[in-house]
């Protein structure tokens, strides 16, 4: 068996990843089974890297709050910030704080240096304004919506003015508490104020769309699609809090599939800017249904991934990260019946693995699934193979790889 493995491995590069795809996608995804790796965060910078040079890419977003990632946008463009600023205030989740992000920051603003802005490499978050304890206040982007219309259309048409926006927004950390994930009663999501708030997006929103032509000509590409973010992230950030309010057994199940919903539309629409390469963990970016305990309870919800390659087809692609050791976290090697275990008999510490071929030489069996000792690293289910473009496979998982990831 381990022969006819080995006929399934190829090196981890743009040109064989593209070899394994039946078209050229819009988004490419690049998952991983755990967050803050060295060795993980090292082969994306490669690999998008090559994308770059090889394939035209010039967008990366990555699971980080899509609002904070303009900072990063305008930074990698214009120059805007320092570069510690930029990875302290616009990585979310505290992703700034690992060195292949920060470096790979560093390599997209020396990259844009000295060139036209058609051909400069663009940065975006796609996950919401979310934590797993909560989400942030609407704010930001309502108040961002507003004043772009305000700019722009009558201000008779406005469905409010921005003191009454701020009136019902009130203090941001009404929004914010952190007991509010547990304890629906402590939300403001159902109050008299949010779901004026709500409607009074949906206003805002639809007057955004009913001046498509004006706003045409009277604003830049970009503005409009910091526009169109604005709005999109508005809404949901409103239809989140709403829920969080929401004593239902179907709370968590709601949230969890809302989360993944807000990252799906942002990912439709980076796709119309161009190939873009997305990083985010293997359970968002799947096909498959997903699933987890949380509250006690069995809930199940439709990744991302999921969404966006029903409406994308072939225009997505999804390349699963598994890992053999994570030593630093006391994930040994993985029992050889398994197939991270198969993997790791080989010789490569990295490898590209073409999912038919493995297919063929599993002759139709599934390996058993692989257990972790650990919380944060999830292993790659058997059963979602199938659903996947091809498998990355990295040996051992080092915190500190010894390269510096993209140059």
């Amino acid at each position: 068996m381990t022969a006819g493995i080995s006929a399934a491995v190829h090196d981890v590069d743009a040109a064989t990843v593209m070899g394994l795809l039946p078209a050229r996608p819009r988004l490419l995804a690049l998952g991983e089974p755990t967050h803050g790796e060295g060795d993980l965060l090292e082969l994306r910078n490669d690999l998008f890297r090559q994308l770059v040079e090889q394939e035209g890419y010039r967008t990366i977003a990555m699971e980080s709050d899509c609002l904070r990632g303009l900072v990063v946008d305008d930074h990698v463009t214009s120059g805007t910030g320092t570069l510690d600023d930029v990875v302290e205030r616009g990585l979310s989740h505290e992703w700034g704080a690992f060195p292949g992000n920060r470096e790979l920051v560093r390599w997209m603003r020396a990259y844009n240096e000295g060139r036209p802005a058609s051909e400069r490499l663009r940065f975006a978050g796609v996950d919401g304004p979310l934590e797993i304890t909560g989400a942030e206040s609407p704010r930001q982007a309502l108040t961002a919506l507003h004043g772009h219309l305000a700019a722009r259309v009558d201000a008779d048409l406005l469905p409010c003015t921005a003191d009454t926006l701020d009136r019902l927004l009130g203090a941001d950390d009404r929004w914010t508490e952190p007991a509010a994930m547990r304890d629906p009663s402590r939300s403001v999501g159902q109050t008299p104020e949010a779901d004026r708030l709500r409607l009074l997006a949906d206003d805002l929103v639809a007057l955004l769309d009913a001046q498509t032509p004006a706003l045409v000509a009277t604003s830049a590409p970009e503005d409009r699609d910091r526009a169109r973010l604005y709005a999109r992230t508005a809404t949901g950030l409103l239809r989140y809090h709403h829920w969080m309010a929401d004593a239902s057994p179907g709370r968590l199940a709601r949230l969890v599939g809302l989360r993944d919903s807000m990252m799906a539309a942002n990912l439709l629409a980076l796709a119309e800017r161009g190939p873009t390469l997305v990083h985010a963990h293997n359970g968002h970016l799947q096909r498959n249904q997903s699933q987890m305990w949380m509250g006690g309870r069995p809930l199940e919800w439709w990744s991302a991934g999921a969404i966006v390659g029903t409406h994308l087809g072939e225009g997505y692609a999804f390349l699963a990260t598994a890992l053999g050791t994570i030593g630093h976290q006391g994930v040994d090697v993985p029992p050889p019946d398994t197939l991270e275990g198969l993997l790791y008999a080989l010789p490569q510490e990295r490898s590209l693995v073409d999912v038919r071929r493995l297919a063929t030489a599993l002759a139709g069996g599934t390996p058993p699934a692989r257990e972790s000792s650990w919380f944060g690293y999830s292993p790659l289910d058997p059963a979602h193979v199938a659903g996947t473009d091809g498998i990355v496979f990295v040996k051992d998982a080092r915190r500190d790889p010894v390269r510096g990831g993209a140059r």
